[in-house]
């Protein structure tokens, strides 16, 4: 018996290491990342459906019209989506989709998937957030103080979320996240007990 895949919203603050978890989670090859899709225009090296799926408005608003997404805002005058089709033809085949998105995408994923799972990398303190993007050496330093303004806010919503974990050492983090959707695949309404009792 094959169980449906689960729909899993991962979020958390810039620099918390979300991105490294979802990598992670990927190489067991059972796990799947929603690749957004977007009206901005490609940046540098960006390939359409590698970063993101690149729309014009048009195309945009006929999925919006059609219900082709799981949830969608508008960022600094861009639309950014996650598509609904490919992740529901994943989870028919049993993999586990991931949608790593902000926290105003997870508010609209609840009310849209209320199975959904949901879970915030944490940083292990503020002061490790800050040398951690200090770290990258990507950002400027008013960027860097905005990041982590702007983590405050997304840490004070963490209590929203299914499951809060922690990203100290990263196996132990991804161990974590192991464990959370193994639990959630064993849910007695995950099974279909009809199925069994013929």
């Amino acid at each position: 018996m094959k169980n449906k895949g689960l729909l899993v919203v991962i979020s958390g603050p810039a620099g918390a290491g979300k991105g490294t978890v979802v990598t992670e989670l990927v190489k067991d090859g059972n796990v799947e990342v929603s690749i957004s899709a977007t009206t901005r225009a490609p940046r540098g090296q960006e390939k359409d459906g590698v970063e993101y799926h690149f729309l014009s408005r048009e195309q945009f608003q006929d999925m919006i019209e059609n219900d082709g997404f799981l949830e969608y805002a508008q960022y600094c005058g861009n639309y950014y989506g996650s598509p609904k089709k490919q992740a529901e033809e994943w989870m028919h085949q049993g993999k586990d989709v991931i949608l790593e998105i902000e926290v105003q995408g997870c508010e609209k994923i609840k009310q849209q998937s209320p199975d959904c799972i949901s879970i915030f990398i944490m940083p292990p303190s503020m002061e490790i957030l800050e040398h951690r993007l200090r770290k990258r050496a990507t950002d400027s330093e008013e960027s860097i103080l905005h990041r982590l303004a702007r983590a405050k806010e997304e840490i004070r919503l963490a209590e929203n979320y299914d499951y809060i974990i922690v990203n100290g050492p990263i196996e132990e983090c991804v161990a974590d996240v192991k464990s959370v959707l193994n639990a959630e695949k064993l849910k007695a309404n995950r099974f279909d007990v009809k199925e069994i009792l013929g």
